[in-house]
């Protein structure tokens, strides 16, 4: 059973989530925590690396993407203290996600012949983007189909980020987090080659959807035991979540035992 989602976007980046639905909608799912982990945005709703909101624990966290030696990567900060460098850095990522979400769109718009409703913004992500072309009168009708055809990283209408280095990104979070960690590592397009930078890190995300919104794993080169394996051998902590971008949670992430060891890791880096 599914204690804790430690992999959950809101409306701050590119999910649907507002952060006051989120504690009735783990209740629901029977959760006893949730990380909030927006895309290169630390949450202004929570002062504080754990609260506790309505009988459930959010921890404060955040998805930073950053580019390794052959491809770009995610990487997950858990227990959010703020430094200056890290927030100076999250205000360059988002001047940088404004002009590139504002080419996506361009792109879109002329390429579909449609207009979209959504404004470039801060937070503004791909999954925005693809939400509004189904709302448009273009004829897709889910959010995975558009990825497909037109923005995912091989699309017409991809625009790449300007990005920190993995090394860059890793001190930034070591600096301002209590836990950082490696996500979905079978998810990238080498993931063997992903997976041996977890050790240079504090966790590794075990637990994840791969299947789920077209989110593959390794096409057969590894799979979740060995992520695992992984984990077990380098002492990693192990983390896991639904990287909720809608409004579902618990659909994957840590049992009760996993997530209390997980939470004294939290602690001890706080």
């Amino acid at each position: 059973m599914v204690a804790a989602d430690l992999h959950v976007h809101t409306d701050n980046s590119d999910g649907t989530f507002r952060l006051s639905a989120v504690p009735p909608a783990a209740r629901a799912a029977g959760l006893d925590a949730v990380a909030i982990t927006d895309h290169d945005r630390v949450h202004p709703g929570l002062d504080a690396p754990v609260v506790e909101r309505d009988g459930v624990t959010l921890v404060h966290g955040i998805e930073l993407r950053v580019e390794a030696a052959d491809q770009r990567v995610d990487v997950l900060g858990y227990g959010v203290r703020p430094t200056d460098a890290l927030l100076a850095e999250i205000e360059r990522l988002q001047r940088d996600r404004v002009a590139r979400g504002r080419a996506i769109l361009d792109c879109l718009e002329d390429r579909l012949g449609v207009s979209l409703p959504v404004d470039p913004e801060p937070g503004l992500g791909r999954p925005d983007i693809a939400r509004a072309v189904v709302e448009s009168d273009a004829d897709y009708e889910s959010v995975g189909a558009v990825f497909d055809d037109l923005i995912g990283d091989d699309g017409p209408c991809y625009v790449a980020r300007d990005i920190p280095s993995f090394e860059r990104g890793r001190e930034l979070l070591d600096e301002a987090c209590a836990v950082v960690g490696l996500a979905h590592p079978l998810r990238y397009p080498d993931p063997a080659s992903a997976l041996e930078l977890a050790p240079r890190l504090d966790a590794v995300e075990v637990n994840y959807p791969y299947g789920a919104r077209g989110h593959t794993g390794a096409n057969g080169e590894l799979s979740v035991d060995d992520v695992a394996a992984a984990a077990d051998r380098h002492d990693l902590i192990v983390t896991g979540g639904s990287d909720a971008h809608e409004r579902e949670l618990g659909g994957t992430g840590l049992s009760a035992d996993a997530y209390e060891r997980f939470r004294e890791a939290l602690d001890d880096g706080l």
